[in-house]
This record gives structure tokens, C-alpha cells and sequence, in this order.
């Protein structure tokens, strides 16, 4: 059945009923998995409406976009596109398979305006062959990402794309985006590695969202806006969730104090924009001393001939855990955990570089992000 003879299935005189209330449920939702311990997340109409809104009006978006689906409508409800979109009377192109190839084919074919995709996405577009990697130039196409912070030089390569991007930050208990990395024009004349590690922070709240602080986890003091000092990211407004479906006490205990608490850890810094240093499940205390895993992926992924990377703690009988690199190599590249090891240490404090490096695919959920979990219980296993 196409979709012009579903649509001939329906009742022209149907008498639609909205719901009685905006704070009724619309959705619900299950965590990723990222932790292990999925989560039903209770969404309302309010949130969803709101958010659908906020997400055009943070992109900056006309009516009419064509919209390519490589995000998962089923992650976050999409992130609130599919509302979106069809509020603004615009095209939605599906995918049966995401890879570069029909990405790439898509918007050649179709005149994509817009798309959005973890970073997984990102890799693939700038990985893919010359000819496919050619279409983006010069067509205009909007792309926005989270689900993980991408390395600046990720960024910068999308950037050499020509595709214009925005980085956001949100949770599944946030209807998806919830902070974006708003442009400065005066960012556009410094040179690209420092626009792309400007253009890696989380930023700012939508227009849609209440509030968003760095704080203290214990006391929910915010921390001094000095890009150096970290604590964890709070949230609150009409784009957070309900609660967490018959779990009381998950609720409760995410909403104390007023704020959601994200489990996300990161720094103020002085223009008032959030950036990203960790989960508070990965950092990593080595030796007394905090390592943020993020920072070592950022290094990892300059590493010419790495594909993906992802850093966990591994146990160590001297300094309690030591930070552990699973790298996947580009195809056509070889390197030795030695030759990697060495060039983090060259790029980073050294007590900072990874100790061990396992060559292994990476285990994702079904929406592209790495299951950390799995990789931690590798690492334990030796």
C-alpha cells in the first residue's frame, strides 16, 4: 500500500477530538539504552508543541523546508520534527537504509534543506567517496547535531563540506534539543580549528526553555562562569518531561531542588555558554585526578588514520583506573596502540593520554550512540 491509498482509508468526516488537557501525556518514550537501564519518559502536549515550535525558530527556518530523515523518528519523538516540519508545510524525505550513499543521493535528488543526525551521521558524510562528498557544496544544507559532542575536528569537516551546522544538546526527558550553540558573527574571521571548538559547545537555552545552569550536584550552587570550573547541567521549563513512567522515585529524585539533573558534566563559561566535559558516570579518576573522556576522543579523533574512538576507565592496580581508547581504524590506514598513545601524549597532558588502546567496533543503540556501558564492562574484563 502506498501512502496516497492509506490515506484514501480514512473517515473525511471523522470528528477529531483534542486532548482535554495540554499536560496530558502525547508520548511516550524510551532512553536510548546508553546506560543500560532504558527509561520510559512521559512527554505532553505542551512540551511537544512547544518544542516543535522552538526547534524552527531556533534553525531559523521558512516555510516549505525539505527535511531528510536520517535521525530516527523514534528517538525523541525525532526531535520534534515531524511536528515541526508539517507545521512549516514542508517535505519529509525518508531513508530505508542510512548510509552516505543515499544520503548524498537524497539530497541531490530531492533538494534536502535540512536534516539532523548524531555524529555517527557526520562520519559518514565526510568519510564517503569524493563524488558523494562534492554534492553538499554550494547547496545551502542545514544540519543539526547532538546525541554526543562531536570532535572540533568532526566539525570541521563538516564544515569543509559545506554544510552549515548547529550543535545542540537535549535528553530524551527534554523532547530532544533543549540548548544549541547560537552563531556569533564575530566568530566567523577566526581560523577553522577555533571555530569548530567554538562551535562544539552545547551553548544556549531555546527560546521555549525556562532555564539551564552548571551547579554544584550536591548544594545546586552555579558554578563561577569561568569555563573551568565543572559541575553538573540543570534544566527546567515547559520542554522536560512529565516524569518517568511508574517510577516515582527515578522522578523524584531527577526533579530535586526544582531541576532536572541531566547527569551531564560541564562548565559555564563566560559568554554565558554551556560546554559539555562528560556523563558523571565517565569521567575518569585517575590517580586522584578527574579526566574527562571527551577530551581524550577530541585528541583521538585528529589521529589521522582514526575512523572512531571511544574512552573508558579500565581498572589499574596503581593509580585505581586509567583511561582505556577503543579505536576503530580507517580502511585504508593502519596504526600501532603505540603510534596512538604517543600522539595523544604529544596533544594532551600526558597523565591525561590513554594507557591502553583495543582495536574493536564500537557497540551503538539503534540511534548511532555508543554504548559506553558495554565498553566499560571490556575493560573490566581485561
Amino acid at each position: 500500500m502506498d501512502y496516497e491509498d492509506f490515506l484514501a482509508t480514512g473517515t473525511a468526516d471523522f470528528d477529531w477530538r483534542f486532548p482535554d488537557d495540554e499536560w496530558s501525556a502525547i508520548a511516550l518514550n524510551y532512553t536510548s539504552g546508553t546506560t543500560g537501564k532504558p527509561k520510559g519518559v512521559v512527554y505532553h502536549h505542551r512540551g511537544a508543541y512547544l518544542n516543535g515550535l522552538g526547534n524552527a525558530i531556533t534553525w531559523n527556518m521558512r516555510q516549505h523546508p525539505v527535511y531528510l530523515w536520517t535521525l530516527p523518528m523514534f528517538h525523541c519523538n525525532g526531535w520534534c520534527f515531524p511536528w515541526t516540519i508539517t507545521a512549516l508545510a514542508g517535505t519529509h524525505v525518508c531513508l530505508r537504509r542510512i548510509d552516505a550513499a543515499s544520503i548524498a543521493a537524497a539530497v541531490e535528488r530531492h533538494g534536502v534543506t535540512h536534516l539532523c543526525g548524531a555524529p555517527v551521521i557526520m562520519n559518514m558524510m565526510i568519510n564517503a567517496p569524493e563524488p558523494q562528498r562534492a554534492v553538499y557544496a554550494g547547496r545551502g544544507v542545514a544540519m543539526m547535531t547532538a546525541g554526543a559532542p562531536p570532535p572540533a575536528a568532526v566539525i570541521e569537516a563538516m564544515e569543509g563540506l559545506g554544510v552549515d551546522l548547529t550543535h545542540v544538546y537535549g535528553l530524551t526527558e527534554t523532547y530532544g534539543p533543549v540548548t544549541y550553540c547560537a552563531w556569533q558573527e564575530d566568530w566567523n574571521g577566526r581560523p577553522a580549528a577555533e571555530r569548530a571548538a567554538l562551535r562544539a559547545r552545547q551553548g544556549v537555552t531555546y527560546a521555549v526553555e525556562e532555564g539551564a545552569m552548571v551547579a554544584d550536584p550536591a548544594t545546586r550552587a552555579p558554578v563561577p562562569a569561568d569555563g573551568t570550573t565543572m559541575g553538573e547541567v540543570f534544566l527546567r521549563g515547559n520542554i522536560v518531561m512529565m516524569g518517568y513512567l511508574k517510577d516515582a522515585a527515578a522522578t523524584e529524585k531527577s526533579f530535586a531542588g526544582g531541576w532536572f539533573a541531566t547527569g551531564d558534566l560541564g562548565v559555564m563559561h563566560p559568554d554565558g555558554y554551556i560546554e559539555l566535559k562528560d556523563r558523571s558516570k565517565d569521567i575518569i579518576i585517575s590517580g586522584g585526578e578527574n579526566i574527562s573522556t571527551i577530551e581524550i576522543e577530541t585528541v583521538l579523533y585528529r589521529h589521522p588514520a582514526v575512523l572512531e574512538a571511544a574512552v573508558v576507565a579500565a581498572p589499574d592496580e596503581k593509580w585505581g583506573e586509567v583511561p582505556c581508547a577503543f579505536v576503530v581504524l580507517r580502511p585504508d590506514m593502519t596504526a600501532t596502540a603505540e603510534e596512538i598513545i604517543a600522539f595523544c601524549r604529544q596533544n594532551m597532558a600526558h597523565f591525561k593520554a590513554p594507557k591502553r588502546i583495543v582495536f574493536s567496533e564500537l557497540p551503538k543503540t539503534s540511534t548511532g550512540k555508543i554504548q559506553k556501558y558495554v565498553l566499560r564492562e571490556r575493560a573490566r574484563a581485561g
